[in-house]
């Protein structure tokens, strides 16, 4: 038992997405109920850190928050205090603030800080444990890109979102002999694609591990029209690209940590399609931010939960410059440095791919 521990603080960076408030109110009741620790969240992610803004937690202010999406302390993904743009001079230059940072813990008496996030926050925070803050880390992002974890929350909500859009998508594709495309988000990774795919029965899931030969597709789709089914739906990840071929990129966000936004291979699939299956309609629908936002599914609600409390039993046992994850179904932690600069991507050869092929599913290869 690590006794020295008084107070904690609480963070949320990058993208916000359902099951972040579950977290927060996880660590917060069993930081209070169970060990008696104090508890502050700092505002707006590592800004508010820099800028020593932060919030008392308490039993009353987490009450009420377990189902609700988004997060209660906000969120920012652009900065990184460890190249951060401040103004010198007249002149705005990045430089590293990160000893202000930890200043401000000390000031705040801060024994440990809780980082929830995914990859470019927990970067940061592998980077503050290697400068001595005693650091804790919850793996957040829909995309379930993050290694040394089976399921990152926010992912389960995001598969409900992305199938019950596949779901609707299939009595406009059925009632006009459509072929319907489905961009949903997930980065390089096509877990949201597949997973959301295969519950939403769709006939054709691109994703970014098998890159596709768009008359692969066509021939699905004649294949289904001598089977009598006159419709196709479609399911593409935004990092799907085609055979010697380039993701399409939607914008450049300068002053972003990840400035890459992927976002418009549907449109452009569609525009392929049409002009080599002339007798359908082909429509894309881009459901994009609605996959984060909303009331977290019940699973992401339980899992936020058992990773809240597992970051405070980790606290209390010293475990520091560590990562919450699931294994199996149960909850470890992994070392900050083995879990930095890696994707976890689909395995090609793995079982979700052969269960797809095995009931008629085209990755387009």
């Amino acid at each position: 038992m690590y006794n020295k521990i008084k107070k904690i603080a609480l963070l949320t960076g990058g993208g916000d997405c359902p099951g972040l408030n579950a977290v927060i109110r996880g660590v917060t009741k069993t930081a209070i109920l169970k060990y008696g620790y104090e508890v502050i969240g700092y505002t707006f992610g590592y800004r508010g850190l820099y800028n020593n803004q932060a919030v008392q937690l308490t039993l009353e202010r987490v009450s009420g928050i377990l189902h609700k999406g988004g997060t209660i302390l906000y969120s920012s993904n652009k900065d990184n205090l460890f190249d951060y743009a401040v103004e010198d001079g007249g002149k705005v230059i990045k430089k590293d603030v990160s000893d202000i940072a930890i200043e401000n813990l000390k000031k705040s008496n801060i024994d440990v800080l809780v980082v929830i996030g995914g990859d470019g926050t927990l970067t940061s925070a592998r980077d503050f444990a290697r400068k001595g803050v005693k650091i804790i880390g919850v793996p957040k992002t829909i995309d379930n890109d993050l290694p040394a974890t089976d399921v990152t929350f926010g992912f389960n909500t995001a598969i409900d979102v992305a199938t019950e859009a596949l779901d609707r998508l299939h009595t406009t594709a059925e009632s006009h002999h459509r072929i319907m495309i489905l961009e949903v988000m997930g980065r390089n990774a096509g877990w949201i694609a597949l997973e959301s795919g295969i519950a939403g029965a769709a006939d054709v899931i691109l994703i970014p591990e098998i890159p596709y030969d768009i008359n692969k597709i066509v021939n699905k789709i004649r294949e289904r029209e001598n089977l009598g089914k006159l419709f196709s739906i479609i399911v593409v990840a935004e990092g799907a690209k085609p055979k010697y071929g380039d993701v399409v990129v939607s914008k450049i966000v300068k002053d972003s940590p990840d400035p890459i936004r992927l976002g418009g291979i549907g449109n452009k699939l569609a525009a392929d399609l049409e002009e080599l299956v002339k007798n359908h309609e082909v429509r894309c629908t881009v459901l994009g931010h609605i996959q984060r936002g909303g009331n977290a599914s019940t699973y992401d609600r339980i899992l936020s939960t058992r990773y809240g409390v597992k970051a405070v039993e980790m606290i209390n046992d010293g475990e520091f410059g560590r990562m919450v994850c699931l294994a199996g179904n149960k909850i470890s932690s992994e070392s900050l440095e083995n879990v930095i600069g890696k994707t976890r991507n689909v395995d090609v050869d793995g079982e979700l791919i052969r269960v797809g092929r095995s009931i008629g599913v085209s990755f387009g290869d």
